[in-house]
């Protein structure tokens, strides 16, 4: 099954909350049904991180360099094997490869890789309408940001990532709740500051780095109405530990590429590491971009975006 069948799904996908079918007018604190535990989850590390920050702020260098390590794991889980290997189909991964991604990233709090796949390619193939589940334009900040984790129902799985409906994936899925419980209270085992900076903090920073793709990357000044919003941000690639996702404006015209990252100054973590499973023979069918046709936009500060030209 090509990339392009798997995004272009039947055109009547709309989002299917019990909050109705613009749930983006709930009030916040209002989860939508099977949503309630994934509210107090977020309610309750945000409260922890907060407690965290204010009796630990200085961990010590170890615990520090602990979590960062997890996090950018976690984040190359995501990047890798989660968006661009699974959700685009822009390359194969080894399935040890694979599997240890998605271990990285369900340790640090990414879900489940087929919802994390089926809420992006309903994204992608209902950008900036009421269908897409996290468009700015259509709900707000702290909708693309947070809320629709816990208010936007639950994305046809059967529907947008049927090729993930199979035992090595539905295996992850009874893992999702032993696995987060370990990341979040595993580090107590090494006393109070680790267990605040390894679980909770840890956990709400990845969470802030991955929504900040939804929201302000799809923010960009003087689009159109309905008009793809994505844009590359430079700066946020300081928050997403260089490995790619910031350049989600050339993400968006070219999809179908593994290779985020277009120009040499552009760092793309994720991208050198598929160049590396490539030479290992670890990743096979990558599929790089032409970048002959122009179509992202950059934002180097806050509130400057400047249409990027792609080069060879």
């Amino acid at each position: 099954m090509s990339n392009s069948n798997l995004v272009s799904q039947p055109k009547d996908a709309p989002i299917v909350s019990s909050l109705g079918p613009e749930p983006w007018a709930a009030p916040w604190w209002k989860p939508a049904q099977g949503d309630r535990m994934t509210f107090f989850y977020l309610l309750a590390i945000h409260l922890l991180a907060l407690i965290g920050l204010i009796f630990f702020p200085a961990p010590g260098w170890k615990v520090a360099a602990l979590s960062f390590g997890i996090a950018w794991l976690g984040g190359m889980g995501v990047t890798v094997c989660y968006h661009r290997t699974l959700a685009h189909t822009a390359l194969r991964l080894h399935p040890a490869v694979r599997h240890l991604l998605i271990l990285f990233a369900m340790f640090n709090g990414s879900g489940a890789p087929d919802t994390w796949t089926a809420n992006h390619r309903q994204h992608h193939a209902k950008v900036e309408t009421p269908e897409d589940i996290s468009s700015p334009s259509i709900g707000g900040f702290w909708w693309s940001h947070l809320r629709w984790l816990w208010q936007a129902g639950n994305v046809p799985l059967s529907r947008w990532c049927p090729d993930l409906d199979k035992a090595e994936y539905r295996f992850w899925n009874r893992l999702q709740v032993p696995l987060l419980a370990l990341s979040l209270f595993g580090g107590l085992a090494l006393g109070p500051a680790a267990f605040f900076w390894l679980g909770p903090m840890r956990l709400v920073g990845s969470l802030h780095m991955q929504c900040f793709i939804n929201s302000i990357a799809h923010m960009r000044e003087g689009r159109k109405p309905g008009e793809d919003s994505s844009q590359n941000i430079v700066w946020l690639g300081f928050l997403h530990f260089f490995q790619g996702e910031n350049w989600h404006g050339n993400h968006h015209a070219k999809p179908s590429s593994a290779r985020l990252g277009w120009k040499l100054w552009q760092i793309d973590f994720g991208w050198y590491a598929i160049v590396l499973l490539e030479a290992g023979g670890l990743a096979t069918k990558v599929k790089r971009p032409n970048l002959l046709t122009p179509g992202a936009r950059y934002r180097l500060w806050p509130f400057a975006s400047t249409p990027a030209t792609p080069e060879n």
